[in-house]
C-alpha cells in the first residue's frame, strides 16, 4: 500500500491546485492477522535488489525493441488485459479553527479538510448540564446552509471547496458565545467511502467551557496557535475562564450558569490534525505471446502502467500441474535468481515513464509462463489469489479468466497416499491396543500407580482424538450430510434443540465491549436496554466474564466462585440474567476455563496455587509451561502464557469445573455459554463439561491466523476452517465455534475490492458456513477485534457490507454491541426483521450466483436474494418474482414477492 503525503500549508484563500507527484512515499500493510509490518520505501528495496547475482542478458536493447513492435501482427497467439488493484493511503490534514466574528458575542467555528473527497461533518453540541458523551442538535439559526438533521441528536452539513478544482474544502459554523452550549462535537465522514475519521478513536469535542474533563478527545486546549491555510495571522492559546471563583453554596444551578456565561471570555485557537484516506488505483498488465518463426521460441511480451519499480517473479511449467521451474538463458536484462526455485526480472521503463515493459524468450517444450507482480518485499499483486498463468502453446491455448493454481494428482500417487493413511491409521490402533494391555498388565500385576495410569489414560485420550482426526477425512464431512439432508426435506426447525445449534433460528448480541468494565455497573446499564435489544429481534445474549479477575475485562479469573466484578456484583448479574429471561432471551456467560490465575505462589517462588472454593494445587496446572512449573501431564493445546494453563485431564479438575458450571445454570439462571480460548484444551474435555451442564447454546472461540502467500491471504482457506472443523468434531457438534475463517475472508473481499474471494473452489461460502453452517457462528467484529483493542479491526465503512452477508445467510449471526448502538441500528434491525420474516436459518441453503471482482451475489432458500459490493447485480424476474427490500452503501437486498 502507498501513501501519499498532500503538503497542507498553503497561504490565502486563492488556493491553486496541487501536483502532489513529487510527494509520493511508498508504505506496506499486508493485510496480515495481528501482523504489522515497517514501512520499506521503493529506494529501498532496490538497492537490496541489487545486491542479489544478476545474471547477464544475452539480448540487446535495440533488438527487444524491435521484437516488440512485431507484437502488432496478426501471429499472435494470446494476448489478454488482467486487471490491478492496489491501494494507496492519502495523507493530510484536518483543520479546526475557533475565531471571534463581527464582535465578542459572535464566534466561528471552521472546519476543512486538505484531503479530496465528498466530506460531510456528522456535528452536534453538548449542553452546560448535559451529563456524559451524549450530543444534541444545535439551534436552527446556528446550521450552515445545506445541513440536514440526524433524528434528535445531530447534523451533517457538507464541506464546500472554496474554488473549483481545489482540493481544500471547510464549513464555518457561526454561534454566540454567550449560549448555553459547553462544548462542539463532531466526527468526519467521506461519503465516497462511507469512512467515518475520528480523534484517538472517539469523536472530536471542542469545549467552549473549562471545566469539561479532557477525555482525550478533546481539542483545541492548551495549545500553541499555528497557521490556517491562508493569511489569518496568529491567535493566542484557547482559555475559557470561569471568571471569579464559586462561592462554597450555590443557591442554585442556574445561579451557576448564570455566572459563567456572564463571566467566561473565549480566545481563539487553531489546530492541525493528521488524517489518512486509503484509495484504490486500479492498473492492469497486458501479456501478448507470439512464435518466433526464426528460432521457433516462443516470445511472451508483459507491460503494465504500474508505477516505481515493477519486478516479475517468475518461472515456467512443462504441463498442467503448474510446478515451477527456472528455463535456461537467455533472460531478459536486470534478471536475477531466486533461491534456486524463480527468477525475478525488474521491468524497463518504457519510453515516455509512464509504463514498463519486458520482452521473455521461452523454449518450445514449456506449456506455460507462471508469475506474479511484486512492487516491493511486502506488496505482491497476484491474479484472484493465484499466480499468473500464461499459456504458450496456441493449440492448447487456454480461456482468458485467470486459471486456479491446483497440483493434480496421479492415481498411484492418490493409491500411495491411501496405503500411507492406512498403516499410520493401524499404527495407531496397534499403540492404543498396547497402551491397554499395559494397564492391564498393571492391574494383573496389583501395580497401582495412578500416576502411571492417569498417564498412560491422557496419552489414549490424545492418540484417540488424532485417530478420530484421520477417520474424518475419509468420510464424507458433516456439512455434506446435512447437505444431502437438507435437500431431499422441506426446511423446518430442528426437532430437539442442540447445544451446537440452540433453536436454529438464533441471533446473537454480544452484550459489551472492551470498556464496559469501566462504568462499574454494567450489568444494570444492560438491564435497561433488555427490552430494546429484544424488540430488534434478538433471541440470544452474550454476557462478559462473571467472575473475579486480575484484569478488569474479566479474562484473567482467580476465584471462580467470586462473582463479584467489575461490570456488577452477584445480586446485579442475578437481576440483569432474570430481566432478559422475562422479555424472552437466552443468555449466555463467558467462562474462561483454560487458565486461572493463582493466589499463592509454590516454594519457588512461582504463581501456581490456588485459592477460594477450588484450592487446586499445581498438579491442575499443566507440566510444559516452564512459567508456571505445574505438576500436571502435557497441555492438550496451545498455551496461553500469561496464567496458569488447567489441566483438563485431572479428574478433580474436571469434576470441580462441571459442578461449577452446573452452580451457574442454576444460581445465576445462565442459559448456555461462550468458551473463550479453545485452542488451549481438547475438545473432548468440553463435550464432557457441555454434557454435564446441558446448555441450550454453546459456541468457542477457535482463533488463529489465516493462510497468507507473498503477505497475500490465499483463495483457499480449506486449512484453517478444516481446524475449526476438527475441534466442533471433537466436541461432538455440542459446540458451535465462531466462524473465523468467514471474517478473514470478507476483511480481504470487502476491503480491497475481491469479491470473487467470497466463494470456495466448488462454488460455496469459503468458511466455516460453507462446511458445517449449522455450528458456525458468522460476526464481522468482537470485544478483541474492534472496540478500543482493534486487534483486527473490519475494513472502515464496509460493516453493513458483513451485515448484509451473515445476516442473510446461514450460520448463527452475531452482532456487536458497538454496531447497534451506532448509525448502524436502523439498517441492522432491517436486516434481522428480513431473516426472521423469511425464516432464514441455521441450515439454509445458499446458491452463489456471482463472484466477481466488484460484486458478490446470492440467493438463500429461494426467498432472499443479495448483493454486496459497488458492482451490478439484479434477481432474475422469471417465475420467481423478487421484490426489492432495502439497501445500504454497496448492498442491497430482495425477498421473494408473494
Amino acid at each position: 500500500m502507498s501513501t501519499v503525503t498532500i503538503e497542507p500549508l498553503l497561504h490565502g484563500y486563492r488556493r491553486e491546485n496541487l501536483n502532489h507527484g513529487h510527494r509520493t512515499k511508498i508504505l506496506l500493510k499486508p493485510n496480515l492477522l495481528n501482523y504489522s509490518f515497517k514501512s520499506v520505501s521503493n529506494a529501498g528495496w532496490f538497492c537490496q535488489f541489487r545486491k542479489l547475482h544478476t545474471i547477464k542478458a544475452s539480448s540487446s536493447t535495440s533488438t527487444d525493441t524491435a521484437l516488440v513492435e512485431t507484437f502488432d501482427s496478426g501471429d499472435v497467439f494470446f494476448k489478454e488485459s488482467f486487471p490491478l488493484k492496489r491501494t494507496e493511503t492519502v495523507e493530510g490534514k484536518i483543520f479546526v479553527r475557533l475565531e471571534k466574528g463581527k464582535d465578542e458575542k459572535n464566534w466561528q467555528l471552521s472546519v476543512g479538510c486538505d484531503i479530496p473527497g465528498k466530506w460531510i461533518l456528522h456535528w452536534g453540541v453538548s449542553y452546560i448540564d448535559d451529563n456524559g458523551s451524549e450530543w444534541d442538535q444545535p439551534p436552527k439559526n446556528m446550521r450552515p446552509p445545506g445541513s440536514v438533521s440526524i433524528k434528535d441528536y445531530a447534523i451533517e452539513t457538507p464541506l464546500k471547496k472554496l474554488l473549483e478544482g481545489d482540493t481544500f474544502q471547510q464549513v464555518k459554523i457561526d454561534f454566540d458565545s454567550k449560549s448555553e452550549i459547553a462544548a462542539m462535537n463532531f466526527v468526519l465522514k467521506d461519503e465516497e467511502t462511507g469512512s467515518w475519521y475520528q480523534h484517538r478513536g472517539r469523536d472530536f469535542k471542542v469545549p467552549l467551557m473549562d471545566y469539561l474533563q479532557d477525555d482525550g478527545n478533546v481539542i483545541g486546549t492548551k495549545r500553541a496557535f499555528g497557521l490556517w491555510p491562508g493569511a489569518l495571522g496568529q491567535l493566542s492559546n484557547m482559555i475559557v475562564k470561569a471568571g471569579a471563583s464559586k462561592s462554597k453554596v450555590e443557591d442554585s444551578r442556574s445561579e451557576s450558569r448564570g455566572l459563567k456565561q456572564e463571566k467566561r471570555v473565549l480566545e481563539g485557537f487553531y489546530e492541525e490534525l493528521p488524517i489518512a484516506k486509503e484509495v484504490v488505483i486500479d492498473n492492469s498488465v497486458t501479456v501478448s505471446v507470439r512464435k518466433c518463426l526464426q528460432t521457433a521460441k516462443n516470445l511472451l511480451y508483459l507491460e503494465t502502467d504500474l508505477p516505481g519499480d515493477v519486478v516479475v517473479h517468475w518461472g515456467v511449467c512443462r504441463d498442467d500441474s503448474k510446478k515451477w521451474e527456472i528455463p535456461s538463458p537467455p533472460y531478459p536484462p536486470e534478471t536475477i535468481e531466486f533461491k534456486n526455485k524463480a527468477l525475478r526480472t525488474l521491468l524497463q521503463p518504457k519510453e515516455g515513464g509512464n509504463e514498463c515493459s519486458g520482452l521473455f524468450t521461452l523454449d518450445e517444450e514449456f506449456a506455460g509462463f507462471l508469475f506474479v507482480l511484486k512492487l516491493n518485499e511486502n506488496t505482491w499483486l497476484r491474479c484472484m489469489g493465484n499466480d499468473f498463468y500464461i499459456p504458450l502453446s496456441n493449440s492448447s491455448c487456454l480461456p482468458a479468466e485467470p486459471t486456479q493454481v491446483m497440483s493434480t494428482t496421479g492415481k498411484s500417487e492418490q493409491a500411495e497416499k491411501e496405503v500411507s493413511q492406512t498403516a499410520y491409521t493401524n499404527g495407531i490402533i496397534k499403540e492404543i491396543r498396547n497402551l491397554v494391555s499395559g494397564i492391564s498388565s498393571e492391574i494383573s500385576q496389583k501395580k497401582k500407580s495412578k500416576e502411571a495410569q492417569q498417564s498412560i489414560l491422557h496419552e489414549i485420550e490424545k492418540l484417540a482424538a488424532e485417530a478420530y482426526s484421520i477417520f474424518r477425512t475419509s468420510v464424507p464431512t458433516f456439512s455434506e450430510l446435512e447437505e444431502a439432508a437438507a435437500e431431499s426435506e422441506v426446511l423446518k426447525p430442528p426437532a430437539k434443540i442442540s447445544s451446537g445449534t440452540g433453536s436454529g433460528f438464533e441471533i446473537l448480541c454480544q452484550g459489551f465491549n472492551w470498556e464496559s468494565n469501566k462504568s462499574g455497573r454494567w450489568y444494570m446499564e444492560l438491564k435497561e436496554k433488555a427490552a430494546e435489544l429484544s424488540s430488534l429481534g434478538f433471541s440470544v445474549i452474550w454476557l462478559p466474564p462473571p467472575t473475579e479477575s486480575v484484569s478488569p475485562e474479566g479474562y484473567m479469573p482467580k476465584d471462580l466462585y467470586n462473582l463479584n466484578s467489575r461490570y456488577g456484583n452477584m445480586d446485579e448479574l442475578k437481576d440483569v440474567v432474570r430481566k432478559f429471561h422475562e422479555v424472552g432471551m437466552k443468555v449466555l456467560g463467558d467462562v474462561v476455563l483454560n487458565h486461572r490465575c493463582a493466589h499463592f505462589q509454590n516454594q519457588n517462588g512461582v504463581w501456581n496455587i490456588f485459592g477460594g472454593h477450588l484450592n487446586w494445587d499445581d498438579s491442575a496446572v499443566v507440566g510444559d509451561d516452564p512459567h508456571f512449573q505445574g505438576r500436571g501431564n502435557k497441555s492438550s493445546g496451545d498455551s496461553f502464557h500469561a496464567a496458569p494453563n488447567i489441566d483438563h485431564s485431572q479428574d478433580f479438575v474436571r469434576k470441580d469445573l462441571k459442578e461449577w458450571l452446573c452452580w451457574l445454570r442454576k444460581e445465576i439462571g445462565y442459559d448456555g455459554w461462550r468458551l473463550d480460548f479453545v485452542r488451549g484444551f481438547w475438545g473432548g474435555y468440553v463435550k464432557d463439561y457441555l454434557d454435564a451442564s446441558d446448555p441450550y447454546f454453546a459456541v468457542g472461540e477457535y482463533w488463529d491466523s489465516l493462510s497468507y502467500t507473498y503477505g497475500e491471504m490465499d483463495h483457499n482457506q480449506d486449512a484453517h476452517r478444516q481446524r475449526i472443523i476438527d475441534w466442533i468434531n471433537a466436541t461432538n457438534g455440542t459446540a458451535g465455534a465462531f466462524d473465523v475463517t468467514t471474517k478473514g475472508v470478507l476483511h480481504s473481499a470487502l476491503g480491497r475490492c475481491e469479491y470473487w474471494r467470497l466463494s470456495d473452489q466448488k462454488g460455496m461460502p469459503p468458511g466455516v458456513v460453507g462446511w458445517w453452517p449449522s455450528r458456525a457462528v458468522t460476526f464481522i467484529e468482537n470485544h478483541d477485534t474492534g472496540s478500543t483493542q482493534g486487534h483486527w479491526r473490519f475494513p472502515s465503512g464496509k460493516e453493513m457490507q458483513g451485515y448484509a452477508y451473515i445476516l442473510t445467510h446461514p450460520g448463527t449471526p452475531s452482532v456487536f454491541f458497538d454496531h447497534i448502538f451506532s448509525h448502524y441500528r436502523s439498517e441492522i434491525e432491517g436486516l434481522i426483521s428480513l431473516r426472521k420474516r423469511n425464516k432464514i436459518q441455521c441450515r439454509s441453503i445458499v446458491k452463489i450466483v456471482k463472484a466477481e471482482r466488484d460484486v458478490y451475489a446470492a440467493i438463500i432458500d429461494e426467498k432472499v436474494a443479495m448483493k454486496i459490493g459497488p458492482g451490478h447485480y439484479e434477481p432474475p424476474n422469471g417465475p420467481q418474482k423478487w421484490s426489492f427490500v432495502m439497501e445500504g452503501r454497496d448492498y442491497k437486498v430482495w425477498e421473494a414477492a408473494s
